[in-house]
């Protein structure tokens, strides 16, 4: 199909990915964002290998190796410092093909500005569509309206659009915890350059991942009620609370970090849906699989989404709404399944039960380094980029 021009509200990972995919293939885009100011959610991401390969399809590959961190190793450890599990990572990015890349949002987030080219329409707050034979017509808060042949609604965790695709409300999912993250630099007391570094324990996590510019993304998380949820504390006081008695480079990393850049996140999940596209109108990324990260996928499913959704656009005849069911019927079975295995992972990770929790403690210090990267380049390589 030619000639085509697509609608996008939702300026994340997803609709700019989409974005560029689309352009790339020849198609008029316009994307639209309901904020003042683009600014990612949270610090940091770690894209998975077919999450990096759909980057690379798009000739974004050696960008993303500048800004992605070079992480060579997995090292879980229980919260008091010892050693449960050493995990090179080598025989995972030999089997898949890509080594995977944690990244500051920040950097993802303009890396894909410059390759869309395009100016995104900010304050534009998508507020109804309306769909007919020829086309479809999002109206926004603001008053502007847009019209084009097709529209892709990427507008996230709490869609506005979801509601008509679906044709009934879909609140978010709170999956039971909450999760601190954001930025530090690169330091020999908090954990090796190149290693994931893992803390286990009293059903939490502390986490480092090395990034670009010499940095370690960080991340905690805490089980807890959504009451308790909602009652949030000063930061450095809440982590040095929740965190007593674990390792020292945890201490370190909570007195290191900087409160006013650390991000205080409620963790929640979307799905699975009974569908993602009505008509014209197509679901993507989180507005169509909020997933928990607990299993890194969340943003590489929003990016295989992109590239699935253009790849039925340009390989039919048989006209949009034909295409959009290809697309909506690969990606639910690619996409649902990872939702609820993250789910499931979020669950035996956060104490949900605490018997499954402490099974899991002990089949890290008892399992061998090739099960552990088996199983994520199993979930790498059921995906369109194999």
């Amino acid at each position: 199909m030619n000639n085509l021009k697509v609608i996008i509200v939702g300026a994340g990972i997803g609709g700019l990915t989409a974005g560029i995919a689309l352009r790339q293939a020849g198609y008029e885009v316009e994307i639209y964002d309901r904020v003042r100011e683009l600014r990612p959610a949270g610090a940091g991401i770690s894209l998975w290998s077919n999450g990096v390969k759909v980057l690379n399809r798009l000739g974004l590959g050696s960008k993303m190796a500048e800004i992605g961190g070079l992480m060579n190793r997995m090292q879980y450890r229980r919260h008091t410092g010892e050693l449960l599990n050493d995990i090179d990572l080598t025989p995972l990015i030999e089997e898949v093909g890509q080594r995977p890349y944690p990244v500051a949002r920040a950097d993802l987030q303009q890396m894909l500005l410059e390759a869309y080219g395009e100016e995104v329409r900010l304050e534009c707050k998508c507020v109804g569509v309306h769909q007919d034979e020829t086309g479809v017509t999002a109206y926004f808060e603001n008053g502007h309206a847009a019209r084009g042949d097709l529209l892709v609604a990427a507008d996230g965790v709490r869609s506005i659009l979801r509601q008509y695709v679906l044709d009934e409300k879909v609140e978010p999912d709170y999956a039971g915890y909450v999760n601190w993250n954001g930025l530090v630099p690169v330091a020999p007391d908090l954990a090796p350059r190149d290693t994931w570094m893992i803390y286990v324990g009293e059903h939490q996590r502390a986490s480092l991942m090395p990034v670009g510019s010499d940095r370690f993304y960080f991340f905690f998380d805490v089980p807890m009620t959504k009451e308790e949820a909602q009652q949030a504390g000063d930061i450095r006081s809440d982590l040095t609370a929740f965190f007593a008695g674990w390792a020292d480079p945890v201490q370190t990393l909570i007195q290191r970090l900087d409160p006013e850049k650390t991000n205080r996140v409620l963790i929640h999940s979307v799905g699975p849906l009974p569908q993602m596209v009505r008509g014209r109108i197509a679901l993507l990324g989180d507005a169509a699989h909020t997933t928990c990260p607990d299993l890194g996928q969340g943003g590489c499913q929003a990016l295989e989404d992109a590239l699935v959704l253009t790849h039925y656009l340009m390989t039919t005849n048989l006209g949009i709404e034909y295409a959009l069911k290809r697309y909506e019927r690969e990606r639910m079975e690619r996409a649902n399944p990872v939702v609820e295995k993250a789910r499931r992972r979020a669950e035996q990770i956060h104490g949900k039960d605490p018997n499954v929790t402490q099974q899991w403690y002990d089949q890290l210090a008892s399992e061998k380094p090739a099960d552990v990267t088996g199983a994520i380049a199993k979930i790498i390589l059921a995906g369109p980029m194999r």
